[in-house]
Parts: C-alpha cells; structure tokens; sequence
C-alpha cells in the first residue's frame, strides 16, 4: 500500500483556489458572449446510455473502440458511458423535450467530459468543455456566426495567438463518391498502410487521413481530395461560408484534409489551433451535423440541420497563461479581530453589517492574541483590518487599520463603516 496516501486519479485533476479565479473569469466572459449572440444554456446528465456514444459518434472510432468509460449498472444491467462529449447528449435532450416544435435553437453547455487516454499535457482523462450548439438552422450562416463567436470570444479574453483552418467534408452522397476513389487509392499502397489504417481501410478510410503516423503522412499526402468531389449544393455552401467570413474580416485557411474525429459531421468543419501548446494546438473544433437529429431521433421525419464546436477548457485556460493572462483573486476589504466575549458577539454583528453593504468582510476565528491575529489579518490580503476590544464594545465603535497604505488607524461608529472601508482610504481624525 502506498505510503502517500488516496491521490487523484491519474489524468483527472483538481482545480485549486489559486487557479480558480482564471476560471471564473473565462466562465463569465463565455456566459456574456454566449448571451450576447442569443445562445441559451442548457444543462445535461454526464451519464448517458452507452448506445447514444456508438450511434452518434460512429462504432469504428478511437473514442468508442478505446476511450470511452463505459459500465453496467448492476441494477438494470443497462450499459452506460460517462459522456466523451457533448453534442450527442445536447441533441438527445432537445429530441426529448421537444425543443425544437418551439423552432431553432441556440444552445450552449459546459461541464467535465470523459475519456480513457494516456494523460499529458492538454489531454486528460477527465477535461472540461464548453460546446454551442446551433439546431434547426441549414445555411453557411449559422456556420459563419459559430466561428465568428470564437473570434470575438478569443478578443474578450486577450488571445491573439490563434488561426483558424476550415473545410468541408460534403454531403453523404458526394462522401460516398470520395470514400470509393480513396479505398481504390489505399488498397494500391496496402504494403505501407500501418495497423490502425488497415483497420479502418474499408470500414472508416476517411479517418485515416487523421493519422498522427508520420510514416503515414507521404501516403495521406497523395490522396484524392474530397474538395474534388463535392457534390454542387456541398460546393455552395462551403463558398457561402467563406464569402461571410471574409466579409467580416476573419482571417482562415482552407485545409482539405481536415477531418474530424467524430463521425456525424457533414459539411463544414473548422479547427482553431495555437502553435503555443504543443502537439494540443487545437483548442476548438466544430462543424455541421446536419444526419445527427435523425440518426439519434431513430427514424425519418426527425431530421433537422445543425452546427456546433466545443472548446477544450484546459487548453483555452493554458494558452492564456502561456500569453502572459492573469486574473488576481478578489481582495477582502476587512479582517475582523476580535477578544474578549463581548467583543466576539460585537464581531458577529460587525461582519453581517458590512457584508450586507457589498463588502468582503473576514472574521478571525479561532484564538490568539490581538498580535497573532494581526498577523493574520496581513496574510489575508484584506486592506484593513477591523478591531474590536473592549474599549469598541464600550463606545459602541469599531477601530479601523489600514493594512496596505500608510494611514492613521481610526475609530469610527458601526454605521460610518461601510462608506469609511469602501472608500480610498482612511485619513486619520
């Protein structure tokens, strides 16, 4: 047995106090933009029946084959997976509410994801996202409106050091065009296919254009485009989208081999990356899913457009770090010391006072001298310190110190407090 006692599964990580406000505060900026645009949120279980996962995302993925925490509920003996992501579990409660006999949807969620990988840096086995979600809307313009949020989302938080690469994986028909002339093309190179692509040769060969194989990158390189057979709906779209992007001044590289590593997307697919993380540059991803309503739905009749991207917490949060961005916690206005009985019920009284008032007030609990307790009024951080003897509970009053100014400490009554600690400072009397 280890000496060191329970720790943290590997890959799941705590977040702690200091780190905490960076992440309020990219919360907030996100809950503001999302407001912004219209986009409502909505809230969703982190379990979910196993066959959501594999319909969805496609039975012939990393994430379904390798990666996803699936169990048997030992009442029921139903499978069921923490969810990987969260545009399946999203479609899946607006099907079951029926969200979308109120119209088109604008949603956004965020919350932990799950995943079964070897934990490094950007990549971890319990991480964050925030995924938005456009249902019931078929044009390039909703598509334009998603990656246009994250430009302005990116300005909100002070990024700059992003590019973003979109592409078009086209519609089913045209696909299946693509997917025919690709095996043809692989099945002529099968001596130099490695395990995982000869795998997915007949069953998921878009997916090999994914590959991470250098020893794989000459053979994706000399292989048909699927920019080469867009079917002519598939084709105007994808202009559409580009003609809105340039129109409002964002800047994007077309990457035809951009393929996503979910199976429901069609169409539009787009990525923002950073050349600052690491081998985890993209720290957004989306596309259309235009199939996935229905495929979810379980029959004709259900179907309905969509187009959505989810952003990596952690890697939005390391790249700010990395770009110099940090946000200091808040700084309490009073730490109240106290001793003495009455003094304790006085302190009581003082701290709800100026709490009620909108002030960060801190009473000291616990024991120690007016000395010990000074000293931790300084380790606070507080800007004052509020002291309470029996000299106060006589008067009535409250003495106020200044801990980060050169001031004068001062004795005021309850009711002066509130405007004297709100304000620049204390000047003596």
């Amino acid at each position: 047995m280890s000496t060191r006692g329970i720790q943290a599964i590997r890959g799941m990580n705590d977040v702690l106090p200091d780190q905490i406000y960076l992440w309020e505060f990219f919360e907030q900026v996100v809950r503001d933009s999302m407001g912004a645009y219209g986009y409502r949120n909505i809230r969703m279980p982190i379990v979910e029946q196993t066959d959501l996962f594999v319909r969805s995302i496609g039975a012939v993925t990393d994430i379904v084959e390798k990666e996803m925490y699936s169990f048997l509920d030992h009442l029921n003996g139903d499978s069921l997976t923490l969810r990987p992501e969260g545009t399946a579990s999203c479609v899946r409660a607006v099907l079951e509410h029926n969200l979308l006999y109120a119209g088109p949807q604008r949603l956004y969620y965020s919350g932990p994801m799950f995943r079964h990988e070897r934990p490094q840096k950007g990549r971890y086995r319990q991480f964050h996202q925030v995924g938005v979600e456009a249902l019931g809307y078929a044009g390039p313009d909703i598509d334009a409106e998603l990656i246009i949020m994250c430009s302005e989302l990116w300005r909100r938080l002070g990024i700059s050091d992003v590019r973003l690469e979109i592409g078009t994986l086209g519609s089913t028909a045209s696909r299946a065009v693509h997917r025919h002339r690709l095996i043809e093309y692989l099945e002529r190179h099968l001596g130099k296919l490695d395990d995982d692509a000869s795998r997915r040769l007949h069953s998921n060969p878009l997916r090999i254009l994914d590959s991470k194989n250098p020893e794989m990158s000459e053979i994706i390189d000399g292989a048909p485009r699927l920019l080469d057979d867009l079917d002519e709906d598939s084709l105007a779209h994808f202009e559409g989208l580009q003609k809105i992007l340039r129109n409002q001044g964002i800047d994007f590289e077309i990457n035809p081999r951009l393929v996503r590593g979910l199976d429901y997307y069609n169409r539009t697919v787009f990525e923002w990356i950073t050349g600052r993380l690491g081998a985890q540059g993209t720290i957004c991803a989306g596309g259309r899913y235009d199939g996935l309503v229905e495929q979810i739905g379980g029959g004709k009749g259900s179907a309905a457009p969509a187009c959505g991207f989810a952003m990596g917490i952690e890697r939005v949060l390391a790249l700010m770090a990395e770009s110099g961005i940090n946000i200091p916690g808040p700084v309490p206005d009073a730490y109240v010391v106290h001793q003495g009985e009455a003094a304790d019920g006085f302190a009581w009284k003082t701290v709800r006072h100026l709490r009620e008032r909108g002030l960060q007030a801190i009473l000291h609990c616990g024991t120690g001298s007016f000395k010990a307790q000074m000293k931790k009024a300084d380790a606070s951080g507080a800007r004052f310190a509020v002291i309470i003897g029996d000299e106060e509970v006589q008067a009535g009053e409250i003495s106020i110190k200044p801990l980060r100014e050169a001031a004068e400490q001062v004795r005021v009554a309850l009711a002066e407090a509130a405007d004297l600690l709100r304000g620049s400072g204390v000047t003596g009397s």
